[in-house]
């Protein structure tokens, strides 16, 4: 893969949402970063806002969903799909680093998230997260955010908040600890190997 050609779209509908989201994994001169996210929900904007920025990729994300419900069709959706065009986008996996470790502070608060690109789906989110919502997110559906998009990606995600008093500090912290993390794991080493002892990283 080369950065001129890791980029995906995706369309999701089912009878409760309609999400369209684009990705680009490399941003450069010829390819600048572009970022759009309208999930209908305030605050999951701003996480998936943050994510693309520090990880330094472009999104577009446009969903339509049954807020008139709740928060969890469009919130668990948007994950997903974001999760499927990531991997999309990704490829065979060969001549990447696999593996990303990021820590991000904002303010008090402290996160830590650590990937593998490995193709084995598994998410250990613990946030402390003790507010019911932050804006129009609720708190349950951010791990489960997190959950949905490593199911959806392939990938072995750990995240943690190690410290912090303020839940949107948490939580923001979180996202931009796993846009650090992915941000490595995705770096292109120049190699044309995969990056297994296996020889294999199943898609």
């Amino acid at each position: 893969m080369t950065p001129s050609n890791r980029v995906a779209s995706v369309e999701r509908k089912t009878s409760e949402t309609e999400i369209q989201v684009s990705i680009g994994l490399d941003v450069t001169a010829e390819s600048p970063q572009k970022i759009k996210v309208d999930t209908g929900i305030g605050f999951l904007d701003h996480m998936l806002t943050a994510l693309a920025k520090h990880g330094g990729m472009s999104l577009e994300l446009k969903c339509k969903g049954d807020l008139w419900i709740d928060d969890h069709h469009s919130a668990e959706d948007c994950a997903l799909a974001l999760g499927a065009a990531f991997k999309q986008a990704l490829g065979e996996r060969r001549g990447i680093k696999r593996y990303g470790t990021g820590h991000a502070p904002l303010d008090e608060a402290l996160s830590r998230a650590v990937v593998d690109i490995s193709s084995r789906p598994y998410c250990v989110a613990e946030l402390g997260l003790r507010r019911e919502k932050i804006g129009d997110l609720s708190c349950e559906m951010i791990p489960h955010v997190f959950h949905s998009f490593a199911q959806e990606a392939g990938i072995t995600l750990h995240v943690d908040c190690l410290r912090g008093e303020n839940d949107h500090h948490r939580a923001e912290s979180a996202f931009k600890a796993l846009a650090l993390a992915l941000r490595e794991a995705i770096t292109l080493t120049g190699r044309d190997d995969v990056p297994s002892t296996k020889g294999v990283l199943a898609l």
